[in-house]
């Protein structure tokens, strides 16, 4: 078990999913968006840079079975206003709570958010402000957890804290198998070969390529936010495989 450490400026992964009420299955439910704002203030007003990519899933997503027959580009550009959709939620509860936030969108759309300037996201972030990435990257076929990793790099965060509705990451989905085992850590190439679902492949290999460590951990648990930040042992943590000591 390695040592984790505090972080001062990181990138939250949220999955549309989250946003909606299990029950419902669609849509947005603002008190679980209420909730993650308020954990999101707590850290900002504790000095912590946050930035977030949230996904458009409980919304549209392109390669959905309700996108089944349209084309891929534009299935995928109707994802991407999806996730402006919940970013705009987002700041708006943030805002409520007093929490200076910016919506950066890769498509442009002026009236609603800024376009995304990386020297400017860090600006904000310097500020104490609260930057939500939207919109993907403005290109299809890339999933909002590759831009959550191509982000988190052009930031400089720290980690990528990805909330699921899990505990961390099992050899199995461990809602339909009593027997799965959580892992407290695991390395990128093991996440690869065995097929986990973390993140897609393309922002695993983007994390591992560039030494970017994933903490996945259960969003809507109460505080769970804050322990992750603080270094606390929560979730899997994904990073490189460390060397083995070579024998003398």
């Amino acid at each position: 078990m390695s040592d984790r450490k505090p972080l001062s400026r990181v990138l939250l992964k949220l999955s549309g999913e989250a946003f909606s009420d299990p029950s419902v299955k669609g849509g947005i439910d603002p008190g679980i968006v209420r909730q993650v704002a308020r954990e999101v203030a707590q850290q900002a007003a504790e000095g912590t840079q946050v930035s977030i990519v949230v996904g458009g899933g409980n919304i549209f997503r392109g390669n959905s079975p309700s996108a089944t027959g349209m084309d891929r580009s534009s299935a995928d550009h109707m994802g991407m206003l999806a996730t402006v959709i919940n970013a705009l939620a987002l700041q708006d509860a943030l805002e409520k709570l007093g929490v200076g936030t910016r919506v950066q969108t890769a498509i442009g759309m002026q009236e609603v958010a800024e376009p995304y300037i990386r020297r400017r996201a860090l600006r904000h972030l310097e500020k104490g402000r609260v930057v939500i990435f939207a919109a993907g990257l403005g290109v299809p076929y890339f999933t909002t957890d590759t831009t959550a990793a191509q982000r988190a790099l052009e930031i400089g965060a720290e980690a990528i804290l990805k909330g699921t509705g899990v505990d961390g990451v099992y050899d199995r989905d461990p809602k339909k198998h009593d027997d799965a085992v959580r892992y407290d850590e695991i390395d990128f190439l093991s996440v690869l070969n065995q097929g986990l679902q973390v993140m897609d492949s393309t922002a695993i290999s983007l994390c591992m390529d560039n030494a970017l460590p994933i903490i996945v951990f259960e969003l809507l648990r109460e505080g769970n936010i804050g322990r992750v930040v603080r270094g606390e042992h929560v979730g899997t943590l994904v990073r490189s495989a460390v060397p083995t000591p070579e024998l003398v």
